[in-house]
């Protein structure tokens, strides 16, 4: 399945029926009295999160979501049907904007989240309640509401906890398969990887964290060379950045220490929250180095680099330094991001539909 991250749709509340003025005409009955009825409700639209969905390409196509209108109020006390409720399945990871404000609807970050995004107009009120001890014969009644009418921005953002940066052919592909399950492509040529990969890492029985590897980034990506920053909201959700070097670039003229910089400057251009993640640095293809002078190399190139943080010398071809990177990364977040607690649900995220 194509793997859409972005969509634009229009979500159309219906109509509530309108209220009728009616009386009650009975043989034998004179004067019966005001018997109409109210409109049923219209249709709302609901957005509801599902971990079996990883793309947005049902709404790349069906852009508009029209729910359907009341049926109107009817005489002998009989009141209009509701309409049913439209329930939109997404992805776990989607952030829903108002495009004309701006304005963050929701953001479903956990299966079965469910979030009103139009609602349907209330129906209109029959002459049957109007009536009093005055107004006997009352001949008014009420319109339905109009429902809601929004267009609306859909941004899938993978989640995951840790996240792979690097240029094109750096090895993310190939790390992502030697920890985890998932089998993206591997090829020798840039941009190998065209969408996010997702691998589900298992250190232990009970211990686990979910990575993210997303098409390579390299120097002008603000101005659109390669694939741009288009995949870069996918690191948003991430609580690790793991920067990925090449250690044995196919060009040897090549200079590491300024492709790295350059990668850097490239993710504070895009957004400088991304920037200040926590992001460690992993040297890679080391197999391909003399090891007697490999470790030698590495740490005059992090010495080079000005680099502070942590860093970790692997091969993700032979697994090499791969298992003592995985532990490291889960002792990580076991100490410095341990679960929150969840967040209160927004009065517009209901439980069922009103």
């Amino acid at each position: 399945m194509k793997f859409i991250d972005e969509a634009v749709i229009q979500v159309l509340a219906g109509k509530g029926g309108n209220g009728v003025a009616s009386f009650r005409r009975e043989k034998y009955i004179p004067r019966g009295g005001p018997d109409g009825g109210d409109g049923g409700r219209g249709g709302s639209i609901f957005a509801i999160a599902d971990r079996n969905i990883n793309t947005l390409i049902d709404y790349r196509f069906a852009r508009i979501h029209r729910a359907k209108n009341g049926q109107n109020g009817q005489g002998s006390d009989r009141y209009g049907k509701s309409a049913e409720d439209i329930i939109l399945r997404m992805p776990v990871g989607t952030l829903i904007k108002d495009i004309n404000t701006g304005e963050v609807v929701a953001d479903l970050v956990h299966d079965q989240q469910k979030v009103l995004l139009a609602k349907g107009g209330n129906g209109g009120i029959g002459n049957l309640h109007f009536k009093s001890s005055t107004n006997r014969a009352p001949r008014q009644f009420t319109f339905g509401e109009p429902g809601q009418e929004f267009e609306l921005k859909l941004e899938l953002k993978v989640l995951a906890d840790v996240g792979l940066l690097g240029m094109p052919n750096a090895g993310k592909s190939t790390l992502i398969r030697a920890v985890s399950a998932a089998r993206p492509k591997v090829a020798d040529y840039p941009f190998t990887t065209l969408h996010p990969n997702l691998g589900m890492v298992r250190v232990d029985q009970n211990r686990s964290f979910v990575m993210a590897d997303i098409p390579g980034l390299i120097e002008g990506a603000a101005e659109g060379v390669g694939l741009g920053h288009r995949f870069l909201k996918h690191l948003a959700r991430t609580r690790l950045l793991l920067h990925v070097i090449d250690m044995i670039p196919p060009d040897e003229a090549t200079d590491l220490v300024h492709e790295a910089h350059a990668l850097e400057q490239e993710l504070r251009k895009y957004d400088e929250a991304l920037y200040q993640k926590p992001r460690w640095l992993v040297m890679n293809k080391t197999d391909m180095m003399p090891q007697d002078k490999r470790d030698e190399i590495c740490h005059e190139f992090v010495k080079k680099m000005g680099w502070q943080d942590k860093y970790f010398i692997i091969s993700a071809l032979t697994g090499e330094g791969c298992q003592l990177l995985t532990y490291a990364i889960m002792d990580y977040l076991d100490q410095h991001l341990s679960p929150q607690p969840e967040d209160p649900i927004p009065e517009n995220e209901l439980s069922n539909p009103c």
